[in-house]
């Protein structure tokens, strides 16, 4: 990123060769705060996030610069900033209203489901969810620009289905379980979908079972989900991995005294103290 600003800065180029340029230095800067962020590295994935931003900007690519903000909105989700999260989306759907294509809008407010739900406004978050399936049957895929390939319709379940999983936590009687057999039977459908070289996201996926049965207090399934969990983080390493493990490892505490969830709880601890 350094030497690619420093070309920039220092070369000449036509207007129409300096927006490719600044669009594949900002295309250059989401992957790379991203890898900053799936480190842990959040105070250089933040300088990354903010460069690549201006860089699509100067661009011109709004399409671009929305990506690049759901990408700092999911760094501030997952550093518990979630009205600021919801912030970055609201942004990046105004934005690049005029320019988003189908995948961009469906990714958009599928977050938005997400994000609703973290905050308890579930309603909101299945109005987006509902959204987001509508957008996404437009899709073309070889219609939309190479950032916008990771999002599939498993990387689109999937993120649905993790927003009912949260918002069984705001529910309570047939409606907790009714969403959290909604979330099950999402995260499963996006396991299914999820191409094998996906490793990363398979893990989350694997992790966002577990919780929606420990949500309602079915101990054994969220074990077997964490064992697989477990598994691809020992292959991957992802410290953001490690940091929903750590947090699942909070949520089985109330369950402790079952064998499989304090065995449950003594695995994660030790993959994670060993990665760190």
């Amino acid at each position: 990123m350094a030497d690619a600003n420093a070309l920039l800065s220092t070369c000449s180029y036509t207007e129409k060769t300096g927006r490719a340029l600044f669009a594949a230095v900002a295309d250059l800067g989401s992957v790379a705060g991203w890898m900053s962020f799936d480190a842990g590295r959040h105070h250089s994935a933040q300088q990354l996030f903010f460069t690549a931003l201006h860089a699509a900007s100067e661009s011109g690519d709004k399409a671009l610069g929305a990506h690049i903000l759901q990408c700092m909105a999911r760094q501030m989700a997952h550093l518990e900033h979630y009205e600021e999260a919801l912030d970055l989306v609201s942004l990046a759907q105004y934005g690049a209203r005029r320019q988003a294509t189908p995948a961009t809008r469906s990714m958009l407010a599928a977050l938005e489901a997400r994000f609703q739900a973290i905050l308890g406004q579930v309603e909101d978050s299945a109005r987006a969810a509902g959204q987001a399936e509508e957008l996404f049957a437009d899709v073309h895929p070889d219609e939309e620009p190479d950032h916008m390939a990771f999002f599939d319709e498993a990387e689109l379940t999937a993120t649905i289905g993790i927003a009912y999983q949260i918002a069984t936590k705001h529910d309570t009687g047939h409606g907790r379980t009714q969403r959290a057999e909604t979330s099950l039977d999402l995260l499963g459908r996006a396991l299914t979908l999820r191409p094998e070289h996906r490793v990363r996201s398979k893990a989350f996926d694997h992790l966002g079972l577990a919780r929606p049965h420990l949500t309602v207090g079915e101990v054994a399934g969220a074990h077997q989900e964490t064992q697989t969990a477990l598994a691809l983080f020992g292959a991957i390493g992802s410290k953001r991995v490690g940091d929903r493990l750590a947090e699942l490892h909070d949520e089985a505490e109330p369950y402790a005294a079952a064998p499989e969830a304090a065995e449950l709880r003594d695995q994660i601890r030790s993959a994670v103290t060993t990665a760190a």
